[in-house]
C-alpha cells in the first residue's frame, strides 16, 4: 500500500515516515519545508534504509497536489501538513485560516476525482477546549476553540464529517493528539522549532544545552499534585505507531480517536524527571499563570487501545532521554 504523508519532513510525520516504513508500507512525502528541513531526507533513509520519493510542494496549489496523485499510485493519505504554532495563530489568523483549510480542502478534492478515499488526519485535543473536564472522551465532541491554530483543527474536522456524510465510502480517521514530545532513539530526528520553541520539552532541551537562559513556570498554584499545570504527554514515536495502526485496524466508516498515554504529569514532574534521567539541571523561575492554560487534562485513550490495538509504550523517562540524546546530537 502507498501512502501519501504530507508534512512528511516535520516532527510527527518525519517520525510516522520511520514507522510505516518499518511496516513495510511505500511512503511518498509532500512538503513545503517551511517548519521543516531537506536534510531530514537523508535521515529517514539512514534509519530505514529506505528511499523515499520528495514532492517539495505547497498543497494550496492544487495544480501541485494534482500533479503527485497523477505520477504516484496513492492508496490512502496521511494529513500532517499545517501551521501549527499557537501563538503565531493569533497574530496572524488569516495565514492559517487560509493555508490549513484551502491546502486540506485542495486535497481532498484530488483524493476525490483520483478515488482514493482513506485518509488519516493529524488533529489535536484542542478541538476539546475548555470543557470543565480534566479527562478528555472522544464522545465529548469539540467544544470551543481557544486560539486560530486550534479552530482550523476543528474546522477540518467538520469538513471531513460533512464530506463523509456526502459520501460514505471514504474511510476517515481523525486522530486527535495530546501533548508528544521525545525524539527517535537514534538521535537523527526530533522536534526543532524555528526560533524560541513554544512548547515545554523544547524549551527545557534549550535552557538545558545553555542556549536559552531559564524556564518559566507559569504558575504553581493550581489544584493539581504539586500546583503547577498537568498534561498528557505522549512519546512521538508511540505517536507515529498509532498512526500505522489507524491504516491497518481503524474501522470502515468515520471514526475518531484520542492518541494520550492517559496519564496526567506535572511541569514541575517533568522538569524534575528530566533533570534526574540525564543527570543535568534545568534552570527555572516560577512566575504567573498564562492566560488560557487549562489546569489539568489528559486523554482517555481506552478507545484507540479497544478498536485500533493501540496504547503507549514508552515512559515519560523514556522521552526525557530521548529529548536529550537528539538535542546533544543535533549540536554535535
Amino acid at each position: 500500500m502507498k501512502i501519501l504523508v504530507t508534512g512528511g519532513l516535520g516532527f510527527i510525520g518525519s517520525h510516522t515516515v520511520v514507522e510505516l516504513a518499518n511496516s513495510n508500507f511505500e511512503v511518498v512525502i509532500a512538503d513545503n519545508l517551511y517548519n521543516s528541513k531537506e536534510d531530514v531526507l537523508e535521515k529517514l533513509e539512514k534509519i530505514t534504509g529506505k528511499k523515499f520519493k520528495l514532492y517539495k510542494y505547497d498543497l494550496t496549489d492544487k495544480t501541485k497536489v494534482e500533479e503527485i496523485f497523477n505520477k504516484e499510485n496513492i492508496d490512502g493519505v496521511i494529513h500532517f501538513a499545517g501551521y501549527k504554532a499557537v501563538g503565531e495563530s493569533v497574530r496572524e489568523p488569516l495565514m492559517y485560516y487560509q493555508n490549513n483549510l484551502i491546502s486540506t480542502i485542495n486535497l481532498l478534492e484530488v483524493m476525490k476525482k483520483y478515488n482514493v478515499k482513506k485518509f488519516v488526519f493529524s488533529s489535536s485535543a484542542t478541538v476539546y477546549g475548555d470543557n470543565g473536564y480534566t479527562r478528555y472522551v472522544e464522545s465529548m465532541g469539540r467544544g470551543e476553540t481557544t486560539s486560530p491554530y486550534g479552530t482550523t483543527k476543528a474546522m477540518i474536522e467538520k469538513i471531513l464529517e460533512d464530506l463523509y456524510y456526502s459520501d460514505n465510502s471514504w474511510n476517515i480517521t481523525l486522530l486527535r493528539y495530546f501533548n508528544p514530545v521525545g525524539a527517535h532513539e537514534s538521535g537523527l530526528i526530533g522536534e526543532e522549532p524555528n526560533g524560541i520553541p513554544n512548547n515545554l520539552m523544547p524549551y527545557v532541551m534549550k535552557v538545558a544545552s545553555g542556549k536559552l537562559e531559564q524556564l518559566s513556570i507559569f504558575g504553581n498554584d493550581y489544584q493539581t499534585v504539586d500546583g503547577t499545570g498537568v498534561r498528557d504527554y505522549i512519546h512521538v514515536v508511540d505517536l507515529a505507531k498509532g498512526h500505522v495502526k489507524a491504516l491497518e485496524n481503524a474501522p470502515a466508516g468515520l471514526n475518531t480517536y484520542n492518541l494520550g498515554s492517559g496519564k496526567g504529569v506535572s511541569v514541575l514532574e517533568l522538569v524534575t524527571t528530566f533533570e534526574k534521567v540525564n543527570n543535568i539541571k534545568v534552570n527555572y523561575k516560577v512566575v504567573d499563570r498564562r492566560p488560557g492554560d487549562l489546569p489539568e487534562y489528559y486523554a482517555d485513550a481506552s478507545k484507540a487501545f479497544e478498536e485500533l490495538r493501540w496504547k503507549t509504550e514508552k515512559t515519560i523517562e523514556d522521552i526525557c532521554r530521548d529529548s536529550w540524546n537528539y538535542e546533544r546530537k543535533m549540536n554535535n
